[in-house]
C-alpha cells in the first residue's frame, strides 16, 4: 500500500500554484483542514465565539484522542499549545532547576531550545552539555552513556534537525535514558507527521510536536504530550484558570492531567482544524507516508548531487525528508530568490539556527528543500533542472559580486 498522490494533489489546493519544497517550514495544508479551520471561524462570525466552542466541544475533545493515537499516548497526557516552541517550553521549565543541574543535548541542536538551556544556565547554575556526533554526524550514544553521572538532570534533542536531512537515533536514546532513570525530552517538531513516532518505542517522558510542518495542519497549533508520571512533577511556569482553580483567597491547585500546560484562550478553529491534519495523517498511514517522503528525498539528493558545482550536506544514518545543499556559484538567498521566480518555495537555513553543528561543518547557510508525499517525481526534477540551469548563469545578476561572499 502506498500514498494516493493523485488523490493528495486532488486535496491541495496550493499544488496548482506553486511547486513546494519547504515543507519543513510550512505545509500547504490539504481541503479537509482548511474547510475546517474556514468552517469553524464563520460559525464564530454567526453565532458568537463562545457559543461556537460550546457547539464543537465534541470534536474539541476527539483531537486529544487523536493525537494521542497518532503517537501512541493517552488523551490525558495531551495538551494543545499554541506551538511546539512553547510546547517545549512548558515542560523544559517545568523543572525546579538547581545549580550543578547537567542538560546533556545534541550538538545539532535547535536554536530555540539551545537559548532556553543557556538561560537556565545563567539563573540557576545548571550545565550544559552538548554530545558529540557520530562518524555518521548524528548524536553518539556510546557518547552519551559515558557522560552520565549523577548530576545529570535532563537528555533533551531534537529528533531531526531543522537542517542537514538527519533523523537522530531517539529510541536509542531512550534505552539509555531509561536504564539510567533520567527523564527524556524530544523535540518532534520535524518528525510528527513524517514518521511513525510512538512514544513508548522511543521511551521519551516528554514531547513537543507542531501543526504547521509535516501534519500539514494551521500556524499558531502544536501540541505537548507527557507521560503520566511526569505530568505531576512538573510545574508549568506560568497558569491561569483553565491549567489551576482558584481554591480559596490564598490557594489554588493545579489540575492533574496535561491540561496543566493549556491556557484557557486559544486558536479553537487552530485547534479543530489541526484535529483534521491528524485524522488525515492517520487515514493515509504514517508509514506509508514517511516510504513516500522518502523515496522523493533520495530522488532529489541523487538528482542535486549530479549538478556540477552543488554539493549536499546531509548526514546521518537515516535522512528524511529535508534536503540540505549549496551551490559553488550562488549565495543560498539567491538561489531562494530564483527559485521564486519560478513558483517554487524553498528557504534558507543560516548558522545561527544550529550554531554548533553549523561551526562544526563549516557551514554559514543551506538552502534547505523539504519535500511531501503530495509532490512528485515530475516535480523533483522540474526543481533539479531549475538549479543545474541557474548554474549555467553568471552569479553577477543574482548577488551583484560575480561571486559568492557568503559561501561556506
Amino acid at each position: 500500500m502506498s500514498v494516493d498522490v493523485s488523490r493528495a494533489r486532488a486535496d491541495t489546493p496550493g499544488c496548482e500554484t506553486v511547486l513546494h519544497f519547504n515543507n519543513a517550514g510550512a505545509a500547504l495544508s490539504p481541503a479537509p483542514v482548511l474547510d475546517t479551520v474556514i468552517g469553524h471561524l464563520r460559525r464564530e462570525a454567526e453565532i458568537g465565539g463562545y457559543e461556537a466552542a460550546a457547539e464543537a466541544r465534541e470534536a474539541l475533545s476527539r483531537t486529544y484522542t487523536a493525537a494521542a493515537r497518532l503517537i501512541g499516548g493517552a488523551a490525558d497526557e495531551i495538551a494543545f499549545i499554541e506551538n511546539a516552541t512553547r510546547a517545549w517550553d512548558m515542560a523544559f521549565y517545568g523543572f525546579d532547576w538547581q545549580p550543578g543541574d547537567r542538560i546533556l543535548t545534541a550538538r545539532s541542536e535547535y536554536v530555540s531550545n539551545y537559548i532556553a538551556y543557556l538561560q537556565v544556565a545563567r539563573r540557576h547554575g545548571a550545565e550544559v552539555i552538548p554530545v558529540p556526533d557520530d562518524a555518521d554526524g548524528q548524536i553518539s550514544i556510546a557518547a552519551l552513556e559515558s557522560m552520565i553521572d549523577a548530576r545529570t538532570r535532563l537528555i533533551a534533542i531534537t529528533h531531526i534537525p531543522t537542517n542537514g536531512g538527519l533523523v537522530n537515533p531517539a529510541a536509542d536514546v531512550g534505552r539509555v535514558a531509561r536504564a539510567h532513570g533520567i527523564p527524556f525530552l524530544l523535540d518532534a517538531c520535524q518528525s510528527v507527521g513524517q514518521i511513525p513516532v510512538n512514544v513508548d518505542d522511543i521511551g521519551c517522558d516528554m514531547l513537543s510536536a507542531t501543526g504547521r510542518k509535516y501534519l500539514r495542519g494551521p500556524r499558531g497549533t502544536g501540541f505537548l504530550w507527557v507521560r503520566r508520571n511526569w505530568i505531576e512533577k512538573l510545574e508549568p511556569p506560568f497558569l491561569d484558570l483553565h491549567a489551576a482553580e482558584w481554591t480559596g483567597p490564598d490557594s489554588y491547585e493545579i489540575r492533574p492531567d496535561a491540561r496543566r500546560f493549556e491556557n484557557w484562550e486559544s486558536f479553537v478553529a487552530g485547534r479543530l482544524g489541526l484535529g483534521a491534519a491528524i485524522d488525515y495523517a492517520l487515514a493515509l498511514g504514517l508509514t506509508d507516508i514517511r516510504d513516500s517522503i522518502y523515496a522523493l528525498a533520495r530522488r532529489l539528493r541523487a538528482g542535486l548531487s549530479s549538478i556540477k558545482g552543488v554539493a549536499v550536506h546531509d548526514q546521518g544514518r537515516e535522512k528524511c525528508g529535508i534536503v540540505s545543499f549549496t551551490m559553488e556559484t550562488h549565495a543560498a538567498e539567491a538561489i531562494k530568490q530564483a527559485m521564486a521566480a519560478q513558483r517554487i518555495n524553498v528557504t534558507v537555513s543560516g548558522r545561527s539556527s544550529t550554531l554548533l553543528d553549523m561551526t562544526d561543518r563549516n557551514l554559514e547557510t543551506v538552502v534547505r528543500a523539504s519535500v511531501h508525499y503530495y509532490n512528485t517525481d515530475a516535480e523533483v526534477d522540474r526543481f533539479c533542472a531549475a538549479i543545474e540551469a541557474l548554474g549555467r548563469y553568471s552569479t553577477s545578476g543574482l548577488n551583484g559580486t560575480g561571486g559568492d561572499s557568503n559561501q561556506p
